[in-house]
């Protein structure tokens, strides 16, 4: 459904705006209690910020655990998935946080790609069909002097027609083992 609506909203707005506001107003996303404040024109580069507040406090005033992973959870995907185009598969996979002291404060998460990941990305997959790449952020107060916590994320990158294919295969297999 989304994707549908990025389509047709594409054709009125930038695609950084309709990053930016769309995992914003997005009921889903709203609920961790993070928010998209910056979206590189290429989108290579998100930065979302998590307000200290009373919706995300847990009994001892930090915020609670649950709502930093959340915040971060889906963005690098999405952020691929836009940056690659429509060849492309992109999942999570797998995460992984480290919490490293209690956030007290408003805190930041940087998403960064660069060009030359990107290419990477795309050589990987060409050469090998699909990938798995683990990107590491850090959760970090606002000039980043202090690390609330880390996190690894494992995503999973196909090429589309390959993976189709593989489902296809699977599908079949199953049907045929009853």
């Amino acid at each position: 459904m989304y994707a549908k609506l990025q389509a047709i909203a594409e054709k009125f707005i930038s695609k950084k705006n309709i990053y930016k506001y769309g995992f914003n107003y997005s009921p889903m996303y709203r609920r961790s209690t993070g928010r998209v404040i910056f979206v590189s024109e290429d989108l290579h580069k998100v930065i979302v910020r998590i307000k200290l507040s009373y919706k995300n406090s847990n009994y001892v005033g930090s915020i609670f655990g649950g709502s930093l992973l959340s915040a971060s959870d889906p963005i690098f995907m999405i952020q691929l998935l836009n940056i690659l185009g429509n060849s492309y598969v992109v999942w999570d996979k797998a995460t992984y946080i480290r919490f490293k002291k209690p956030a007290k404060e408003h805190c930041f998460i940087d998403f960064t790609f660069t060009c030359e990941e990107i290419e990477d990305i795309k050589k990987q997959v060409k050469e090998n069909n699909k990938i798995d790449i683990v990107k590491n952020i850090q959760i970090t107060n606002k000039d980043k002097s202090v690390v609330f916590a880390e996190i690894d994320k494992t995503i999973y990158i196909a090429d589309k027609e390959y993976y189709k294919l593989k489902r296809k295969n699977k599908s079949s297999t199953l049907i045929s083992s009853y």
